[in-house]
């Protein structure tokens, strides 16, 4: 069985029907800002989140609530405590390979 996965790009007009059937929603840290609504869809619609966020640093914000998955940069020690302050359950820090190796 293959997991469906979305990014931001692959959505329509009607964000909500695009992301019918996924496990994952997939967004890069840029799209953080402008994926508020998205965020309140994937917790009701039981999709999983997951952030890249290598190369920036993230704000701390209510988007936090909604993400299972980031990857950062940094020490593992910085990942684990930003995991403990975030709640999001997989912190990877300094990954080398695509975001999609990590989805469970």
């Amino acid at each position: 069985m293959r997991i469906r996965v979305v990014t931001l790009k692959d959505l329509g007009d009607d964000v909500r029907a695009s992301m019918h059937g996924a496990r994952w929603l997939l967004l890069q840290a840029q799209d953080i800002e402008d994926s508020t609504p998205l965020l309140m869809f994937t917790e009701l619609d039981d999709i999983l989140v997951a952030v890249d966020h290598r190369g920036s640093t993230p704000i701390p914000g209510l988007w936090q609530r909604a993400v299972h998955l980031i990857l950062v940069d940094g020490t593992e020690e910085q990942a684990t405590e930003f995991q403990r302050k975030s709640g999001i359950t997989k912190v990877i820090a300094n990954a080398d390979q695509n975001i999609r190796t990590y989805l469970w």
